[in-house]
């Protein structure tokens, strides 16, 4: 998991308290981390689609639907990958970092909206598009609304049915521990080390 920066965002002042924020961010970062290992994506690939799932929702001007905010965190995360890379501590490489940065400019937009030159980008790299959906979607229990969680039909890949409740948990966890006080980064650190301490 790569907590993001405040200051990574279009608008440091929200980045802790919006429901695309620095929480979100994070756990989606944790979460196509789980989902990578799950479907065996090799380590460069894994690290360079963590580092950009951090960033994902990082160019967002609102909570809404906000077309393009995909595109332009995509940008934001190609002029910064040394930013990124050094805070996640690893190297990363350049050709898993490009491909990550096209599953950033097209988590938002849906499968049947793709545009032929989206289709050609996805063909790029659809199995790290796949897996930063299937991870944003999971993290969609945050929001108020059970209609508005987790719809597997509009994803390409079959989510492991063991993934929903760790992903449950994590939110619950980590939103627990802001409610309590904690900051950001220390509430996500926790919620991740609970979650991987148990069996």
């Amino acid at each position: 998991m790569l907590i993001p920066e405040a200051a990574w965002f279009s608008d440091p002042g929200q980045a802790g308290d919006s429901l695309h924020g620095i929480g979100h961010n994070a756990r989606v970062s944790f979460l196509v981390w789980v989902l990578a290992d799950a479907r065996a994506l090799d380590r460069d690939h894994a690290l360079a689609l963590c580092a950009a799932a951090a960033v994902h929702d990082c160019r967002r001007h609102n909570d809404r639907d906000d077309p393009g905010h995909g595109r332009r965190a995509a940008h934001w995360f190609t002029a910064h990958t040394d930013l990124v890379a050094t805070a996640s501590g690893h190297r990363l490489r350049p050709t898993p970092l490009a491909r990550a940065a096209l599953a950033v400019a097209l988590h938002d937009v849906p499968y049947g909206a793709f545009t032929p030159e989206q289709n050609d980008a996805y063909e790029q790299a659809p199995h790290l598009v796949d897996l930063l959906k299937a991870a944003d979607a999971l993290d969609r229990y945050r929001l108020p609304l059970t209609r508005w969680w987790p719809d597997p039909t509009r994803l390409r890949i079959a989510v492991p049915a063991w993934l929903h409740p760790l992903a449950f948990d994590l939110l619950v966890r980590s939103e627990k521990a802001r409610l309590q006080g904690a900051a950001p980064h220390e509430a996500l650190a926790h919620a991740r080390q609970s979650l991987t301490r148990e069996p």
